[in-house]
């Protein structure tokens, strides 16, 4: 049994590999990452001038889809990794958008918000990193208003055991080697452990209603790898 990391050993690794996050992004998912992010962003609900915050927002991807769908509305993309946040910043003067954005370094367990802030929401490969997933969907809803939607996004150790075979191979045989290239592997080595902690899709139903959320659904995706979470307050 591996020993779950700290919150300090999580933060410390996703500044080490914040100048490769994008790259890695690719090869972790072939790709189709841009296409779930859409997906994740849907499925919050977001409406023209709305609030939004996106939590564990990393290089900022979820967060400039998020301000695009507001329209002249204002999204808070979050983090606890400055480097992170670092280079969201660069990719923001890259693009142009009516909504405002702004970044904010913060830990997810303990948001600087007032109750009952936001609209909608999304978090990217977050909720499988942070040190308490109870606690951490607790704080998402404090912040959200009543019937917003938050759309959790993450990958996920499938159910069907040669796909999830196949995951590991892809993950030890080239994620790793590609990570090791861009000088990255022991941190990326961090991946599968991570995936044999993080709760099935079920489970995060039962941990969303427990945590207070009046509806919890559950979208696998690409076979079981990947995986939405979507909560309504």
């Amino acid at each position: 049994m591996n020993s779950s990391p700290n919150s300090q050993d999580i933060q410390n690794l996703f500044n080490d590999i914040a100048p490769v996050y994008d790259q890695m992004n690719d090869w972790l998912s072939f790709g189709f990452h841009r296409i779930w992010k859409l997906m994740t962003v849907k499925w919050s609900h977001p409406q023209t001038r709305e609030t939004a915050l996106d939590l564990c927002c990393g290089t900022g991807d979820l967060t400039f889809l998020m301000a695009k769908q507001l329209q002249k509305g204002k999204v808070i993309g979050v983090d606890f990794s400055s480097e992170l946040l670092a280079e969201a910043r660069k990719k923001q003067k890259t693009k142009s958008f009516n909504s405002e954005i702004e970044w904010l370094e913060a830990d997810v367990l303990n948001l600087p918000f007032e109750n009952n802030s936001f609209d909608c929401g999304t978090m990217g490969y977050g909720l499988r990193n942070v040190t308490d997933i109870p606690a951490c969907l607790l704080e998402i809803r404090r912040v959200l208003k009543p019937n917003a939607k938050m759309a959790i996004l993450d990958f996920h150790k499938p159910t069907e055991d040669w796909i999830a075979n196949s995951q590991k191979w892809y993950l030890d045989n080239v994620v790793v080697r590609i990570a090791d290239f861009l000088g990255a592997s022991s941190e990326y080595a961090y991946i599968y452990p991570s995936l044999e902690r993080f709760p099935n899709g079920e489970t995060q139903i039962q941990l969303g209603l427990n945590a207070g959320f009046s509806q919890a659904v559950h979208y696998p995706l690409f076979g079981g790898i990947m995986g939405v979470l979507v909560l309504t307050k």
